[in-house]
C-alpha cells in the first residue's frame, strides 16, 4: 500500500511585498509637500486679507480726521444780532419799495409817465375828412373826452377803431358817442330884408363828442 505525501508548503513561497518601504516614503513625502503648499497658500491669502483690512483702516482713519477738520471749519455759528436787525430793515425797504410801485402802476398818484403817447397816437390815426377839435385827458389816463368834426358821419365808427388799437389806449373803453349837425354860421346884417328864412342852413360836417367811462360817470 502507498501513500502520496505533499512536500509543498505555501509557506516558503517568496511573498510579494506590495508596501515597501521606499514607495511609503515617496507616498509620505508628497502628503507632506501638499500640506505644506496648503499652509503656504493660506498664508499668502491671510496675509493679503491682513493687508487690504490695514488699507480699509488707514482710508478710514484719513476720512475721520477729514471728518473733524470740516466739522471745525464749519461748525455752527452764534446768530449776530447785527446781521439779523440790518436783514430785518433790507427787507422793510424792499417791501417799501414794492408798495411804491404798485401804487406808481395802479395810477393812484395819476399819469406818472405823461400824456406824449397818447397825443402821438392821436397825431397817428389821422383820417382824411376827419380832423379833432378838442382832446382832455386826466388823472392816469382813465379819463379822457374826444371832440372832433367830420364830413361824414360814416367816418367817425372807423376812427373810433383805429385808436382804439393803439398800444396806449389798449384797456381804455368809451360810455357815450354823440354826434350831431350844427347850423351854419349867418353873416351879420345891418337889418333883415325880406321875409326871414324858414329854417337855419345847417354846416356841412358833424361834430361828435367822445367821452370815456370814467368821465362820462364824473360828469353825472
Amino acid at each position: 500500500m502507498s501513500q502520496q505525501i505533499n512536500l509543498f508548503n505555501p509557506i516558503f513561497l517568496k511573498q510579494k511585498k506590495i508596501f515597501t518601504a521606499l514607495p511609503m516614503a515617496e507616498a509620505l513625502g508628497v502628503i507632506v509637500a501638499g500640506a505644506l503648499l496648503l499652509d503656504w497658500y493660506a498664508a499668502q491669502r491671510v496675509a493679503d486679507l491682513q493687508r487690504e483690512a490695514d488699507e480699509g483702516k488707514a482710508m478710514l482713519a484719513v476720512r475721520e480726521q477729514r471728518l473733524v477738520k470740516a466739522n471745525a471749519q464749519f461748525a455752527p455759528r452764534a446768530k449776530d444780532a447785527r446781521l439779523e436787525a440790518e436783514l430785518a430793515e433790507a427787507q422793510a425797504e424792499l417791501k417799501a419799495l414794492h408798495d411804491v410801485s404798485s401804487v406808481l402802476q395802479g395810477g393812484a398818484l395819476g399819469n406818472t409817465a405823461g400824456y406824449a403817447e397818447y397825443f402821438r397816437a392821436f397825431s397817428r390815426q389821422n383820417v382824411s375828412g376827419l380832423w379833432l377839435t378838442g382832446v382832455t385827458i386826466s388823472g392816469a389816463g382813465n379819463d379822457i373826452g374826444v371832440q372832433g368834426r367830420a364830413m361824414q358821419a360814416t367816418l367817425i365808427p372807423n376812427y373810433i377803431a383805429r385808436l382804439t388799437g393803439e398800444r396806449v389806449m389798449h384797456g381804455k373803453s368809451f360810455a357815450s358817442l354823440d354826434i350831431g349837425r350844427p347850423e351854419a354860421a349867418q353873416p351879420a346884417q345891418a337889418a333883415p330884408q325880406g321875409p326871414a328864412p324858414a329854417a337855419a342852413a345847417t354846416a356841412p360836417f358833424v361834430e361828435f363828442s367822445l367821452q370815456s367811462t370814467a368821465a362820462q360817470e364824473a360828469a353825472k
